[in-house]
């Protein structure tokens, strides 16, 4: 059995962590290089950064800061915001990330998953998805949640798996910071649907959330954010429960 992926998510604005509940009402959470170093010194397996206001405001995620996370870690990160063309990719992993995240610019122009699969290979694509339940099923939204478009989660990310990606990075608006668990129902249809494996966000308030991810879910990989950034679950003791839980994780 392959290892389950602990993640935490730092998302990123004016270069400060901040955590929000259901994509709104900001806080600040600390500094990204610091958090990500202490993340990876806990035995976190990757990490994501996510700058989250760069797609909204049209610019583009912040090269130095990945520079200097590159130098302090140890362990796989995943950077997105604000990637629209190939360039932005070259430029992102000769800073030191691993991988790219893509949402808003791959719903608009999903030809871009393509490229990167084809240039630089499909590890490096990762495709997020923020959706939310409607009365029509799963709608995907963009630039940070602001947008609803007319495509659905499971067509979405069949086509995105299809394509090239990587891994499908899903995140439920509805459970975002809500700590009630994550998509479970959802992540499970993911799962069965696609060939490439899936991370759960978006819900995690306690242990056994990640335990049920990765059980009713079937997710390859849970990320979380503000669990991790206040202290509620330290990494090591979340790994120890999954273990007594006889689910693999890397120690």
């Amino acid at each position: 059995m392959l290892a389950k992926r602990i993640i935490p998510c730092l998302d990123i604005k004016d270069g400060q962590t901040v955590k929000g509940t259901n994509f709104v009402n900001l806080r600040q959470a600390g500094d990204p290089v610091e958090l990500g170093k202490a993340y990876s010194e806990q035995g976190a397996d990757e990490l994501v950064y996510l700058d989250i206001t760069a797609s909204h405001e049209g610019r583009k995620t912040f090269t130095e800061l990945v520079k200097r996370i590159s130098a302090e870690i140890n362990i796989p990160f995943t950077v997105g915001g604000g990637i629209h063309e190939l360039s932005d990719v070259e430029r992102l992993l000769n800073a030191g990330a691993d991988k790219v995240s893509i949402n808003s610019s791959a719903i608009r122009n999903p030809q871009l998953i393509d490229d990167i699969a084809r240039h630089f290979g499909s590890q490096v694509c990762v495709v997020a998805i923020d959706a939310r339940q409607t009365p029509q099923g799963w709608k995907c939204y963009l630039n940070g949640g602001r947008l609803e478009t007319d495509r659905f989660l499971m067509e979405w990310a069949e086509e995105a798996n299809s394509r090239g990606a990587g891994e499908i990075l899903f995140t439920s608006m509805d459970h975002d910071g809500v700590k009630e668990g994550y998509a479970n129902e959802a992540l499970a249809e993911l799962a069965d649907r696609l060939t490439i494996p899936v991370i759960a966000s978006g819900g995690a308030g306690k242990k056994e959330d990640f335990r049920d991810a990765f059980t009713l879910g079937k997710a390859n990989a849970a990320l979380a954010a503000s669990v991790f950034h206040f202290g509620e679950i330290p990494i090591p003791e979340l790994k120890d429960y999954l273990c007594k839980e006889g689910i693999a994780v890397r120690r």
